[in-house]
Formats: C-alpha cells, sequence, structure tokens
C-alpha cells in the first residue's frame, strides 16, 4: 500500500527501520498470498509491512470499533462495535457500512468475502449478504453473548461459541442448527477449521485446547499442556500446524496429524490475542510488546528483532554540531549515525536497555542511563569511559548543564533529581522530593546554567493540581518558583525567557521567567503531546503527540504547521543553525526533517 489517510510530512532521512514495531496494541493480523503480512492495532490503525519486515504503508481508519478480521484474503477488513463497517484494505477506503440492533461481539468472514457472520452480546448470530446489506439467516440457540466464530474452508458450515462454555455449529445454506458442542468449563475466545472440514479446534481458558470431530460431536483429543489461559488460535493452510497462545506468554506448535508439541515459543510479554500463519506455513506471526513476532513455525527460530522494552520510548541525542545524531531505538543498545553521510558510525556498548541519551555541550561525551545507572561514552569512539551508580530508581531522563560540568539525572517512577559533577561522576546535589509528592517525567536547564526547571505528575491526585513545575536555584539548593500544573515534558527557550511544557489536557502551556506566571496556553493537538523542542534561533517551538501530528508554533501561539506522521513522536530536537528538525519516533525510528519544506507543506 502506497497510499496514507493524509499527506504525511515530507521526510529527508529515516534512521533505522520500524522492523515491525507499532505504536499501539495488536489486535488482528494477516498474512496476504503475496507473503506480505497487514495488521491492525489499536485505535484503528492499519499498517502494511513486507515478508522482511518493512513497512509498506500505513492508514488510521476508526478508533471507535473494538472487533476487527481479516477475509481469508487479505482483501477486505470488517471492523464492529454497535455497527459493522467494511473496509478495502488496499486502499483504507469504506467499502459500506451496516447498522446492527445490537452490540457485536464476534466477528467471522465466510471464504467469498461477500458473506460474514456476526455474534452479538445478545447471543444472536446474523450471516449477511453484505452486497445487498441482507441478513440471509439469524441463528437463535445461544442466550449468552457470543464469544468467537468460524467458518469452514467450504463456507458450508460455521461454528459458533458463547459465553455460555458450548459451541453450536449450523448449516450456512439453510441455518439449522447441526449439532452443540459442550465440555468446556470456562470461556472460550478462539475458534479454527481444519480444511479437511473434519475437525474444529477450540481454545479455552480452562487451559485446554481441543479438538472436535465434527461428524461425531465428540472431542477427539484434549491439548492440555498450557500453564494458563489459551487465548488465540492458528491453524496452517494444508493443517499440518496448529499454533495455541496462552495467558502463561507461551505459544505451543503442534503437529497436528501427529498430534504432538514441535516448540513451545517465548517472545511476547503481553497477551497474545493474534496469530497468523503466512499462506505456505513458513512464517507464524503473533502480537505482543508493540511488536509483530515473526519465528519460522518448523524450527521454531525467531525471526523478528528485538522487542522495545516495557516503558521504554525512542529517545535521541544531537551533537552540538548536529555532524551525528545517536538514538536508542525504543530502549535498546544506542546507535550513532553520521547525519551527513546518512550511515551508521558505531553502537554503543550496553548490557541494559537505555531509556534516555544526552550529548554534552562540548561534543566529546554521550550520556546514557541504564536502569539506576549512568554511562558515559566517548562520543568519537563510542567507547566506555565511565559508569556511575545512581538512585534506587529507574533513570529515565537527563539534562547536561549548558556549560558540560553537570548532569542532571530523574526518573518517572521516582521522585528524587540526581545532579552530577561530570569530571568525576560524584553527585553534587541530590534534591530527595524535588516536586512534593510528583513524579519526575522532565528535565530542563535554564541557559545559565544555575537553574534547573522539573516537571511531573500527581498520579495519585484526586482533585485540585494534577502535577507541578519547580523552578530550582542549584548554587542556593532552594526552589526559586513553581507552577502548579503537571507536565510530561519542557523545553527551555533558548533566551531563557519562557519554558514550554506538555500537560495532561493535550495542550502546551507556557510559563514565562520574569513574571513567574503561565502566560499562554497553545491549544490543537488531539492527543496526549509527548515531545516539545524550541528552535535555537528561538523562532520556532515543534511539538509531537500521540495523535501522530507533528506541529510547529510561532511565540505568538500561532499554529504555522500540521503535519500527519506515520508513528507517534517521542522525542525532538532542533538542528545548531535551525533549519532541521529531527524526531524520535515510536516505532524505533530517528527522522530528519527540513524545516522549510514542513513550513510549504502547511496543512
Amino acid at each position: 500500500m502506497t497510499s496514507v489517510a493524509s499527506p504525511l510530512v515530507p521526510r529527508m532521512q529515516v534512521f533505522g527501520d520500524p522492523q515491525l514495531h507499532t505504536d499501539g496494541e495488536l489486535v488482528t493480523l494477516c498474512f496476504a498470498p503475496d507473503g506480505s503480512l497487514w495488521s491492525v492495532e489499536e485505535p484503528g490503525v492499519l499498517r502494511h509491512w513486507s515478508p522482511a519486515g518493512e513497512q509498506l504503508g500505513w492508514q488510521s481508519l476508526s478508533d471507535l470499533e473494538t472487533l476487527w478480521c481479516f477475509s481469508g484474503d487479505a482483501r477486505v477488513l470488517a471492523s464492529a462495535s454497535n455497527d459493522l463497517t467494511l473496509w478495502d484494505v488496499s486502499s483504507g477506503q469504506v467499502l459500506t457500512a451496516i447498522a446492527q440492533e445490537s452490540w457485536v461481539a464476534a466477528l467471522a468472514f465466510h471464504p467469498d468475502p461477500t458473506f460474514l457472520a456476526t455474534g452479538h452480546d445478545d447471543g444472536l448470530v446474523r450471516c449477511w449478504d453484505l452486497a445487498g446489506h441482507q441478513i440471509l439467516h439469524t441463528l437463535r440457540h445461544h442466550h449468552k453473548p457470543i464469544s468467537a466464530a468460524a467458518f469452514s474452508n467450504d463456507g458450508a458450515r460455521l461454528a459458533v461459541a458463547s459465553e455460555d462454555k458450548s459451541i453450536s455449529l449450523w448449516d450456512t445454506k439453510t441455518g439449522t442448527l447441526l449439532g452443540l458442542l459442550p465440555g468446556h468449563s470456562d470461556r472460550i475466545p478462539a475458534l479454527a477449521w481444519h480444511p479437511s472440514g473434519q475437525w474444529l479446534i477450540s481454545a479455552g481458558w480452562d487451559t485446554t485446547a481441543r479438538i472436535w470431530d465434527v461428524a461425531a460431536l465428540q472431542p477427539a483429543i484434549l491439548l492440555n499442556t498450557h500453564s494458563g489461559q489459551v487465548t488465540a488460535l492458528a491453524l496452517s493452510a494444508d493443517g499440518k500446524l496448529l499454533a495455541c497462545a496462552d495467558s502463561g506468554l507461551a505459544i505451543h506448535v503442534w503437529d497436528f496429524d501427529a498430534r504432538k508439541t514441535l516448540h513451545v515459543l517465548k517472545g511476547p510479554q503481553t497477551e497474545v490475542r493474534a496469530l497468523a500463519f503466512s499462506k505456505d506455513g513458513a512464517m507464524l506471526a503473533a502480537n505482543g510488546d508493540r511488536l509483530i513476532h515473526l519465528w519460522d513455525p518448523r524450527t521454531g527460530q525467531s525471526r523478528t528483532g528485538a522487542a522495545p522494552r516495557a516503558g521504554a520510548k525512542t529517545t535521541i541525542a544531537l551533537s552540538p554540531s548536529g555532524a551525528a545524531v545517536a538514538s536508542n531505538g525504543g530502549g535498546n543498545a544506542p546507535r550513532v549515525w553520521d547525519t551527513a553521510k546518512k550511515v551508521a558510525l558505531f553502537n554503543l556498548e550496553s548490557p541494559r536497555p537505555v531509556h534516555a541519551l544526552a550529548w554534552s555541550p562540548d561534543g566529546k561525551r554521550i550520556a546514557g542511563a541504564l536502569g539506576k545507572h549512568v554511562r558515559l561514552w566517548d562520543a568519537a569512539t563510542g567507547a566506555v569511559q565511565a559508569d556511575w551508580v545512581g538512585p534506587e530508581d529507574p533513570i529515565t531522563e537527563l539534562a547536561f548543564s549548558p556549560d558540560g560540568t553537570m548532569l542532571a539525572s530523574a526518573g518517572i517512577t521516582g521522585l528524587a533529581v540526581w545532579l552530577w559533577r561530570v569530571a568525576d561522576g560524584e553527585p553534587i546535589l541530590v534534591i530527595p522530593d524535588a516536586l512534593d509528592g510528583c513524579t519526575v517525567e522532565a528535565l530542563a536547564f535554564h541557559p545559565g546554567g544555575t537553574r534547573l526547571a522539573v516537571g511531573g505528575i500527581d498520579w495519585l491526585a484526586t482533585g485540585g493540581s494534577n502535577g507541578a513545575i519547580a523552578l530550582w536555584d542549584i548554587p542556593g539548593r532552594f526552589e526559586e518558583a513553581a507552577c502548579f500544573d503537571g507536565a510530561t515534558a519542557l523545553a527551555m527557550h533558548p533566551a531563557g525567557k519562557h519554558l514550554a511544557f506538555a500537560t495532561l489536557e493535550q495542550s502546551i502551556g507556557i510559563w514565562d521567567f520574569a513574571s513567574q506566571q503561565l502566560i499562554d496556553e497553545f491549544l490543537g493537538h488531539d492527543g496526549p503531546v509527548t515531545a516539545l523542542a524550541f528552535s535555537p534561533d528561538g523562532k520556532l517551538l515543534a511539538s509531537g503527540s500521540e495523535d501522530r501530528t507533528l506541529r510547529l508554533w510561532n511565540d505568538n501561539g500561532d499554529e504555522l504547521v500540521v503535519a500527519d506522521v506515520d508513528s507517534q513522536v517521542t522525542a525532538l530536537v532542533f538542528s545548531p543553525d535551525s533549519h532541521f528538525l529531527y524526531t524520535g519516533n515510536a516505532n524505533t525510528t530517528c527522522s530528519l526533517l527540513k524545516i522549510a519544506d514542513l513550513l510549504e507543506k502547511k496543512s
């Protein structure tokens, strides 16, 4: 897919590769006949991936639906909640929409994608002729919500699972009930037919997957090696491989004919809700950790790169000259890139995930946050220079003082701010509770170097202020001023006259140092603001958000640019000459954008 829902920001260069990383949690996956992969993630973002894992395109479809289901040929996508919508996968355009009488709890495409079944929370199942918007059959048996549905490969039968813990089988031509399959003792979230039509496989929260003989209406075999609830199923097109995922974060791959386990795959650190085999059975895909995991199901070998770390975001640090940029790739080992040649120079050695990066003002050092430690690397060679043992809480924020003699550190799960002397790694000041009970989300030095702005959130607040921003006098070791509003990101004006901060209300506050008051609020983003940066010449403020837009503002709060991007922005930094902007992206990449192109492409 090459088209997108709206014009993308003009992009000069991308450092790194998304490699199957997404912004939201995945809800469904489907391989196309050409071997490419389609995914849908919350909230309704459709992505197209090459067999090698490169993103080919994306669409933001709708954030209203709770269910998503691909047709078998990956050409049509259905979504539903209290309505049913059909989408053309290649273009992302709506094909048709059909109002529903009750909430849709399950979806299943017929082999002919012009037919579809909807299971509802009132226990009814409706079989639809989508072209004519006509109900062919209304299947009545269950009195509790439908939890799963699946058509046989020839389309002649429909299996329906209900919250009553039973499965019903139906003749799709006549709409008659063929039989019932009782036996599960807990919820049945998934069903899959063997291509022979002789067997039906069901997943149960009772820790079992069951293979049913549908002619005899009896269970043929019980797959009970799972340690937790079985949450998802997939069967290869030839019926020789069966994959079952469980809440123990394991995926069991079975030789279906031999009824034996081939592999138990580990990888996702979250519940697997989507499994899919490629059409040739050579790859198995699963959701997890905002990453699509791929395996060779016959060998059990992973085909996926490193997963983003829990709670990690893509951070970037630019050298003072602008000649190199460092990025942590979403919490992995940082890589340093030559910005002119667009090539990777080296990786920064790290035994643990790196959650923050900062480049020293003299250009000689790169600092990184490794859990409770701070590591310094030689910026020219990548060699490790020092390791400092830090606070009890993991460090997620770093900032060098303008003269490079101090490094401030803090963590979003802690209350303290540490200031280190860079020359010898000694902590010269620890502010144990910098924001009066708020966790520290962001740090920014004033250009004078003697004051530090600290922003954070009071996540336990039930009323009044949701956080605070404090300005600390470092030599005097006291709080000079405070703004009682929560902040998740900060940006210091290069002249030191203003401080911009991201609020919890999807806006940007402007705090004035002279009056020590909030003087303005920039409105426009439709999601939480995640990153802010002033241009070095002070003329522009850039903001990024979970709404997948990049915005440029002037001093008056005028919104100069609204540009759509293909991933949430997690970090921003301008080049020293203010002509370029670097973005850290939720898909683990870093992008280089030309300001002149952004201003020319105004939305």
